[in-house]
């Protein structure tokens, strides 16, 4: 959440880092503002709303200077509101300072500043970070000190970026629960929460780990500990094409993900599919076999899509491998003293491998000793560096809000970890070759769903104006149910619940009358007569049912009211193919809402806050 970005060179520095905010604007869209240090004097611009404010603001000629920083907000403390947003200036106006986390002892910290003599301005926790570090900037001490004595002093989360009239080619960066990289140029560099912010100018790359504190300058970078201990860093080329990030003629970067799915998870099955040996290659895991075998329990986490993802999961991995395995709310986890020890597997799903609270969640896991794996689609990101091992999903940058092929990969994804656990124990080789060509097979089937569009779009037409809406689904499909409902309720702002299709009898049948739409995942899978029987209660009680069915299946040809079809596949592989639908049936009532897509209400792509 909240993106970063800063820049210090021999180029104009506002233009620079207002494009690298465009970049940024999934991870928050509240306010927006940068800050430029010129002629000795630290210049702030500020606006609520979209970037596009912020630029109404600065007008059209850019505000001079070669060091700046910037920032868009998802709101915490304070309402998203001008004052509200960030840059915060110290008292004097000699200090600017964007930060992304949540200050957790922000109020002692601003009562003692405030009794010092120090001024506040907004409402936000950020503002005492500023007021610290202008109480330790003294004249013969240099900002990187200045900044690490500050927060040395904080209790909480950070990714911050700093700027002094005083010392006008430097930015100090520091982490904390937050990510933040320093990009590396030719006479240039960069600070920002995001590679994508810097991808048109440089591709090298430093992640700052959990406590480092960077001072940044055009021609240097010194990366550092909170007790000024120097570190040395490796540098990262990021592998993402610009282009990827674009809307590539699309209207929306939502519908541009959903239409790249035969990609995105032909690239995350690229390569590890082991046909003759029924089963498949995963590089990254660096967990011997013989210690795979020790394993007699699998935690998966994760948070929203990916959580639902790790209950697909959690079916495939009984099924086929015969190992038990829960799915816990990350956000959960750490706070219910979960029984897992050295004979325990935890699964971490995130797209952005930066999630907050999955990220705590690991790190709980590993401190009781449990064995690491992280599922991550973006490679230096924080879990794919603190876990044991991993599977990069390879799906390519997702930049709308809403999940789409992120989670169609992490579907993939956990199919292939289940074939390696389950060739290791009882899964022959036959039945391995099976999901091996059915996986092999997968990008052309999603392509068949996707031709489908035009259907689903004539269908959305029946949603647009409904309050309330139904998912059901039984066995791999219940958890398809609970994404569809989330998609629905993430960018179209429909009240929509999933439910395993026998529950609905257990109270929400009481919802159903001729107005509410009621959407069946019923492909024929091994539930497929009991999901039908379901269907008829829903009918005679006059709701409006919308099935996904599979192809030449006319089980309910004359009970839906609308039917979308989808290629038969096995049943552990369903779920990618019915919740493509369910994408495209959620965007498609969203744009004739009116609603923005990419950037719903409330939102922001990656929780990087707890």
């Amino acid at each position: 959440m909240c993106g970063i970005v800063g820049y210090t060179g021999k180029r104009a520095a506002a233009g620079l880092v207002l494009e690298g905010l465009k970049r940024l604007e999934y991870r928050g869209y509240d306010s927006a503002g940068l800050a430029v240090v010129h002629d000795g004097r630290v210049d702030t611009f500020k606006a609520a709303g979209k970037i596009a404010m912020l630029e109404r603001e600065l007008g059209s000629t850019p505000p001079p200077g070669h060091t700046a920083i910037a920032h868009t907000r998802w709101a915490t403390h304070g309402a998203p509101t001008t004052i509200n947003a960030h840059p915060h200036s110290d008292c004097g106006g000699t200090l600017a300072l964007v930060h992304n986390g949540i200050i957790e002892n922000a109020g002692v910290l601003r009562t003692a500043l405030t009794k010092r003599g120090h001024v506040f301005r907004s409402e936000t926790d950020t503002e005492v970070l500023v007021h610290l570090v202008e109480e330790l900037y003294t004249q013969h001490r240099p900002l990187v000190d200045a900044v690490a004595g500050a927060l040395r002093q904080v209790e909480g989360t950070y990714g911050i970026a700093v700027v002094s009239s005083r010392e006008p080619d430097t930015i100090v960066a520091a982490r904390r629960g937050s990510p933040l990289l320093v990009a590396i140029g030719t006479g240039e560099n960069f600070v920002a929460s995001d590679a994508s912010a810097v991808l048109a100018h440089t591709r090298s790359v430093v992640y700052l780990d959990e406590g480092d504190i960077a001072a940044v300058q055009p021609n240097d970078y010194r990366i550092m500990d909170l007790a000024s201990v120097e570190k040395e860093k490796n540098v990262t080329q990021v592998d993402w094409d610009l282009a990827t990030m674009e809307r590539g003629g699309h209207p929306h970067f939502m519908i541009k993900e959903i239409m790249e799915q035969p990609e995105s998870v032909r690239n995350t099955l690229r390569g590890r599919l082991l046909e003759e040996e029924g089963t498949v290659k995963l590089g990254g895991l660096n967990i011997t076999d013989e210690d795979l075998l020790k394993v007699q329990r699998i935690v998966i986490t994760g948070c929203g899509t990916s959580w639902h993802a790790g209950l697909i999961g959690e079916y495939m991995m009984e099924e086929l491998a015969r190992i038990p395995t829960e799915v816990e709310y990350a956000s959960e986890f750490r706070y219910r003293n979960p029984i897992v020890d050295e004979r325990t597997l935890v699964v971490g799903i995130s797209q952005s491998g930066e999630t907050a609270d999955t990220l705590a969640a690991l790190r709980e896991a590993k401190r009781r000793g449990a064995r690491t794996l992280g599922l991550v689609n973006v490679v230096g990101s924080t879990i794919a560096r603190e876990v044991d091992g991993g599977i990069y999903l390879h799906a390519g940058p997702e930049i709308g809000v809403a999940s789409t092929k992120a989670f169609t990969s992490q579907i993939a994804t956990l199919a292939l970890l289940t074939l390696k656990m389950g060739r290791l124990r009882a899964l022959s080789i036959l039945q391995g070759r099976e999901v091996v060509r059915a996986l092999a097979r997968l990008p052309d089937l999603v392509a068949q769903v996707l031709a489908k569009a035009p259907q689903v779009e004539q269908i959305a037409e029946r949603l647009v104006r409904a309050t309330n809406v139904l998912y059901l689904g039984r066995g791999y499909n219940f958890p398809v149910a609970l994404e569809g409902a989330l998609k629905l309720k993430e960018i179209s702002y429909i009240h929509a619940e999933g439910y395993p299709a026998a529950e609905m009898k257990h109270g929400p049948i009481a919802l159903i009358d001729d107005l509410m739409p009621v959407v069946f995942i019923a492909p024929k899978d091994a539930v497929h007569q009991k999901v039908v029987s379901n269907v008829e209660e829903v009918k005679a009680r006059g709701g409006r049912v919308i099935a996904i069915v599979t192809e030449g299946d006319a089980a309910l040809a004359t009970l839906a009211d609308h039917r979308i079809e989808i290629p038969e596949t096995l049943d552990l592989l369903t779920p990618v193919l019915s919740a493509v639908p369910l994408q495209l049936l959620a965007y498609y009532v969203a744009v004739r809402r009116g609603c923005n897509v990419d950037q719903p209400r409330n939102l922001a792509k990656s929780v990087t806050v707890e």
